[in-house]
């Protein structure tokens, strides 16, 4: 069983964007256990963060952008990539600006920073994803497939078809991430652009500030005023960008990929498709997954009871580090009643007492032999991100932060299929079992 990481220390990389040129510093720092990866504009009045999700992930061509309300972090694929190739599961990476530096195009100044800080295990097991059923995502020709497959390892297929392409042409490349040399094989290699396709780029504001010895532009013999790293090191960028992308789903992921043209946008879809298959019954692996509780268990942990129990079945317990259980929402809910007629809707609070109730029962792992229990101190950085109507099923997520003498953090999710409906940073304060 592989421990999270993070950094010993903090580290900063310097340098401008790829498409729009703005100068910015990133800090990367220590993350907390079981925090993720998460994007803080330290430009901005109110320091924003924005969590390296799926959820959170922006339209934009070419690149993975992260949005937060109207805040945003781009073309964070390298930085991703570079963080999830070197197994770290935890940071907080600070950005003076709406893009992250895009230093030579690749990873490795990312990677070289890291090492830098150095890398430490935290006491938390990770959390992984063994893929048990394929998912496939197509568009046009492109396609992306999750299948079965090693265990103890992500065994990357990558076909790049630039067949119309000579100096690039045909490549094919086979990677296994957690086994071979992400260092070495896949870090150094390049975003690279088509000659023909500069003009179109810089014509629409983008990468005006780039030269052919900034960015690796292929021409009709090869490389323009530059040279390859790689014989190729094109298929080797792909799938640079690739497990950046992968990084979204906020769990090593175990199996098989195999891609065919595959760009950010295709990734990102079958992200979106495997946190469907983990939110409809999707193995996850970290510590070992315990059985499962009905409502009759569940009603043996909570004191709740009609018409203010919220939760109706926990799918997953892995220790009392996370917790996924299930809010079915009913017409037959007294609530509807008044919120609101001809036009029912969930309650806001309502969603962030469900998730409250789960991180009780996670929480209760941990206090279940010390005569405690946890009451509600706190609730911070809550954002209600989709209505929730009769009909719809609650994925409820959480996951602890901390658990001290006094307190308990939580961090929560409520999710409608792979929407996002609500979320949410919960304290509690933990304090004596009245006697029965």
């Amino acid at each position: 069983m592989s421990l999270q990481k993070t950094i010993k220390k903090s580290v900063d990389v310097e340098g401008q964007g790829l498409f729009g040129g703005e100068r910015c510093a990133l800090r990367f720092s220590p993350g907390e256990p079981n925090s993720g990866i998460v994007f803080v504009r330290s430009d901005l009045p109110e320091n924003v963060r924005i969590p390296a999700d799926i959820a959170n992930v922006a339209l934009k061509p070419r690149r993975t952008a992260l949005m937060n309300g109207s805040a945003g972090v781009e073309t964070v694929e390298h930085v991703l990539s570079a963080a999830w190739g070197l197994d770290l599961d935890n940071l907080v990476i600070e950005v003076s600006a709406a893009e992250t530096p895009s230093t030579d195009g690749s990873p490795m100044p990312f990677v070289d920073a890291l090492l830098q800080a150095g890398i430490v295990e935290q006491e938390i097991p990770q959390k992984v994803y063994v893929i048990e059923e394929a998912v496939t995502v197509t568009e046009g020709d492109a396609m992306l497939v999750a299948m079965p497959g090693p265990v103890d390892c992500l065994d990357i297929l990558y076909d790049l078809d630039y067949a119309n392409v000579p100096c690039i042409g045909r490549q094919v490349l086979g990677f296994r991430l957690g086994k071979d040399d992400y260092l070495q094989r896949i870090a150094p290699s390049r975003t690279f652009l088509l000659e023909s396709e500069t003009t179109q780029f810089q014509a629409q504001g983008m990468g005006q500030h780039l030269t052919t010895h900034d960015l690796l532009v292929m021409g009709p013999d090869g490389p323009v005023d530059n040279q390859l790293r790689f014989p190729d090191e094109h298929v080797r960028h792909k799938v640079a960008d690739l497990i950046g992308d992968l990084a979204l789903l906020g769990r090593h992921l175990r199996g098989r990929i195999v891609a065919y043209k595959s760009g950010h946008e295709l990734n990102h879809n079958l992200v979106r498709k495997l946190v469907e298959s983990i939110a409809t019954g999707g193995r996850t692996r970290g510590t070992a997954t315990e059985p499962l509780m009905d409502i009759r268990s569940v009603m043996r942990t909570l004191p709740h009871r009609y018409p203010f129990l919220m939760v109706d079945r926990v799918l997953e317990l892995q220790g009392d580090q996370r917790a996924v259980g299930i809010k079915n929402v009913s017409i037959n809910e007294p609530y509807f009643q008044g919120h609101y007629p001809g036009q029912p809707i969930m309650p806001g609070v309502m969603q962030l007492e469900a998730m409250a109730q789960l991180a009780g029962i996670l929480i209760g792992r941990k206090l279940e032999h010390t005569g405690k229990l946890g009451f509600l101190l706190s609730i911070d950085r809550v954002k209600l991100r989709r209505l929730v109507y009769p009909g719809d099923q609650l994925i409820l997520e959480a996951e602890t932060i901390h658990v001290r003498s006094r307190t308990a953090h939580c961090r929560c999710r409520a999710l409608v299929g792979t929407d996002v409906a609500a979320e949410a940073e919960i304290k509690f304060m933990l304090m004596d079992a009245e006697p029965s």
